[in-house]
Parts: structure tokens; sequence; C-alpha cells
């Protein structure tokens, strides 16, 4: 097919910028534009960073296919390595190297993945799924009475968050560090410190679970046949909190705002929560663009040429809404889609993400049954960034419900989140309680969780 017509004939196209609001709100137009340069085009991930976009299926397929060609070690990428990239800039936490297996390749790729997905098929379902629904509860009983949330602050980014300190097997003191420090850089806090950090409390567990081992992913990594290093396993660790919290909160929300978009009617009688799912990983995925690859050499995809070892971009959102697809599309699978990548890096727990989802949902549906959108959706805000689809906040109003017995059990209740006001309102979105100013910080949502179950 001849793609090298339109802008793509010129000798220094623009780059399309995927940067700021703009793109946050209509990242569909960002894609439909690039479609004109062929399969992939070029653009701007953020200011000074350069890349490719690959927007068509077929094209995403062979790259994601194809990794002998098209690498994932981004020790290669030259810009960075000549110094044309800022160290201090925005995106580098989610493109510079790490020894785990979503940054590795041939070998060493399928060592640290089989550690992984091993770990990870060691969870037993019906149990996480009973995790989840405690989870859920526990956040539920925060706002229950209030009348008023802001569902993504207050639910669909704590639940993964408190979830992952259960998987990991944290106790409380490395739990209240590690949430803290991952929405800090979630939301791009003090992202230096909040890494190091991170780093601090992650290593700190794999020392404790050296020292006594339990039922728990972070155990069964260290106890893999596969014999991880502690910063190996510190790594993998990073890796699957990173994948496992951002993603799914914007599954959760983006889900929320798809079912809670519909009259009541609608939502009750048509629309079931799977569907939704299915529905926001093909046309609002939480990861819209991601997977990056470098070309071991120059490459030409459809008449856009690439240099070797610069960066190569999916981008699932543009891939799954190909024009290409369209004829097709009824005969094609629900999950045909490519929101959980394609080929040897696919997401390795695509399985338990969605039953996680599947779950947080249902619970809060059924919990608050006359949930409702605060603001028209047209009033929404998205999150600018290049990589990820979410919402900066997902504000709801219901009819104000008693507390559960959880609450009831509470020894003392938690505090919400600092200013988060007892009106629908779209501002507040902290992942702690307040600071008490004291010497030691006061108890952190993992502390509080761990007082009420007594895990």
């Amino acid at each position: 097919m001849d793609h090298q017509h339109g802008a793509a004939a010129t000798g220094n196209p623009a780059r399309c910028p995927m940067h700021g609001q703009d793109f946050a709100s209509r990242p569909q137009e960002t894609y439909d534009r690039l479609r004109a340069y062929g399969p992939a085009g070029p653009v701007e991930l953020a200011p000074g960073v350069d890349a490719t976009l690959v927007t068509e299926h077929e094209t995403a397929l062979r790259v994601l296919q194809n990794p002998s060609f098209f690498v994932r070690d981004s020790r290669r990428w030259r810009a960075l390595n000549e110094g044309r990239v800022a160290l201090d800039s925005p995106v580098l936490p989610m493109m510079a190297y790490r020894p785990n297996c979503l940054f590795t390749d041939g070998s060493e790729h399928l060592r640290l993945r089989k550690a992984v997905t091993d770990s990870l098929d060691r969870l037993n379902t019906s149990r996480l799924g009973r995790d989840v629904e405690r989870v859920a509860d526990y956040l539920i009983d925060q706002f229950s009475e209030r009348g008023t949330a802001d569902l993504l602050g207050e639910y669909a980014k704590l639940l993964p968050l408190l979830l992952f300190n259960q998987l990991f097997g944290c106790p409380a003191g490395i739990g209240d560090r590690l949430t803290r420090s991952m929405s800090a850089i979630f939301d791009g806090q003090d992202v230096l410190r909040a890494n190091e950090e991170l780093t601090a409390c992650l290593m700190e567990l794999v020392a404790l679970k050296r020292r006594e081992p339990a039922e728990d992913i972070t155990t069964w990594l260290v106890q893999h046949p596969a014999g991880l290093g502690d910063e190996e396993l510190k790594d993998q660790l990073v890796m699957l909190m990173g994948a496992g919290v951002e993603p799914e909160r914007n599954l959760i929300g983006n889900a929320l705002l798809l079912l809670l978009s519909e009259t009541p009617t609608v939502r009750g009688a048509g629309m079931l929560v799977e569907d939704a799912l299915d529905e926001v990983l093909w046309h609002n995925p939480p990861i819209a663009n991601y997977a990056t690859h470098y070309p071991v050499q120059d490459v030409d995809l459809g008449g856009h040429v690439v240099q070797a070892d610069s960066p190569v971009v999916i981008s699932f959102a543009g891939a799954n809404s190909d024009p290409a697809l369209t004829p097709a599309r009824e005969s094609l699978s629900k999950g045909a889609h490519l929101a959980w990548g394609a080929g040897p890096h696919a997401c390795p727990a695509k399985s338990p993400a969605r039953l996680i989802a599947l779950t947080a949902i249902e619970k809060i549906l059924n919990a608050l049954p006359d949930l409702a959108l605060s603001f028209p959706e047209e009033h929404l805000q998205w999150r600018p960034g290049p990589f990820h689809r979410a919402l900066v906040s997902l504000p709801v109003q219901f009819s104000p419900t008693p507390a559960t017995r959880v609450a009831a059990a509470r020894p003392e209740p938690a505090p919400a989140p600092a200013g988060v006001q007892p009106l629908p309102a779209a501002a507040s979105t902290p992942a702690e309680p307040a600071d008490s100013g004291h010497k030691h910080r006061s108890k952190g949502w993992w502390s509080s969780f761990l007082d009420v179950f007594r895990l």
C-alpha cells in the first residue's frame, strides 16, 4: 500500500504534540492527523522528546511481534545517550531503562518474565475477588455517608494501591510508604524523592520476605528458581506496581464514566459491566500509547522512515480505531483489541486485571445504586500525558448510605483525603490522609486498612 502522500512527502514533517490539554481532551484528532503520514507518524511525547507513533493495527502487530528487529531495551535510545533528552523530562520515568521484563529482550526477558508469570499464576482467583471486595467495602465506607465522592481519587486510585500492598505482603509501615511514593510518582509530585522512597521501601520488603517468607507475590518471586537478585526483585515489583495501578485505576474510572453516562434505565437493563470494560478497552484504553520499541536499523514504516535506536511507540487507542478494521469489526472477537499489547511483551496479568476491575465496579454500583455524575460528562477533564487515558477526577453524587459493619469495626475513623468537600467537586485526589505535622506521620491508608481487618 502506498502511504507516501500528503504530509509524509515533505522533507521535515511537523511533529504532533502529545503533551498538553489539547491532546488529553481530543486524542483521536491527533491519531487522525497522523494517518496522513501512513501507518506511523512523527510525534513529540514531551518538550524535546521526539518519537514515532504507530496508529495502524497491522503495523502495530508487525512491531510488537518482531522482537529481533524492534527491541525494548531503552539503553539504545540514541537521543538520550547523546544528551538531547533532558534528564528531568516527565516521560523518563516511563521510558528509562530498568532491569525488568518490560525493558529486556531475548533470554534475559524470558528469564525475568517467567519469574513474574509463574508468580502471578499462583494467585487464587476466588481469594483475589474476596480481597478486592474487602478493599472496596473499606473505601466505600469512607464516603458513603457523605452523599458525594470523587470516584477516581477516593476509589479507583486507592483500590489497586491497597490491593497491591496486600498481594505483595506489605506490613503497615512499608505499605504506607509504598502507597505514598507510588501515588506521588503517578501524579508527578516530587518524582525524584518519591522514586528514592519507593526503591528503599521495596528493598526493605525484599529483605523481609527473604527472612520471613509468606504466601504473597514478593515471596514467590524471591523463591523462584530463576534466582533473582535483590535489585532484580525490586525492579520486577516496580514493574508490577506500575503496570497494575495506573492502568487499573484508569480502566475502573473510564468504565464507570461510560456506565454513569448512560441513563439509569439503560445502565440497569442494557450495558453489562463486562460489556463496558470491553468498550473501554477498544475505544478508551487506560494506557493509550506505550510499548516503546527501538529498531536495530533504519526502517521504513509505510513511507515514514524511522532511524535506528529512536523510539517507536505503539498507539493502542489509534490501532484499535484504525479505519482499516471497520469492515471486519463485527467479525472480530471482543478481545481482538490491542489494549493488552501483543507478542512476547503482552500483558501477563490481563485476567486478574479484568477481574479486579469487574469486581470493583460491580461492588460500588451495588452499594450505591443511584450513583450519578455530579456534572455533565463534557465538563470532566482528562489528565495530560502522552501514555495514559486518565480522568483528572470523577465527581459523583448519591443518596447517603450508612457505613457497613466494616466501618463499625474500625477503631478510629480514617481521615478523608485532604481537601475533599461535602459537595460535588472535582478538585483534590490525594491518596493519603493529611500529615499530622508531628514527628511521625499520621496513619496512612494501608495502616488504617490493616487496623480494620487485622491482617
